[in-house]
């Protein structure tokens, strides 16, 4: 296992036993080297924090859904059985009168 570790980290980040190790130019493979390396911290950067919004983004959209429900639950309620509301409510009601 140690060695398919080590192995496979030459393999990729070593430049004498990558695949860049055919370009004969030494400044053009550590160029393409680096561009290949800043490419994959751009996308690990944007990838974790796309994960990090998913995750705020879940819990808004779950705040606003349950603010919707409760909304739709109230008005309903209203509807239905509006004594539920003012059963306990021991003031007159103004239209009443």
């Amino acid at each position: 296992m140690r060695n398919l570790i080590v192995g496979t980290w030459g393999f990729i980040f070593d430049h004498e036993k990558s695949p860049l190790r055919h370009i004969p130019d030494f400044g053009v493979r550590h160029m393409v080297f680096q561009l290949l390396g800043w490419m994959w911290a751009l996308a690990f950067a944007l990838a974790i924090g796309s994960y990090t919004f998913l995750a705020v983004s879940m819990v808004g959209h779950a705040l606003l859904i349950g603010a919707i429900a409760i909304t739709v639950a109230t008005y309903t309620a209203a509807t239905q059985r509006p004594q539920m509301f003012v059963a306990r409510s021991h003031r007159e009601n103004p239209a009443t009168k």
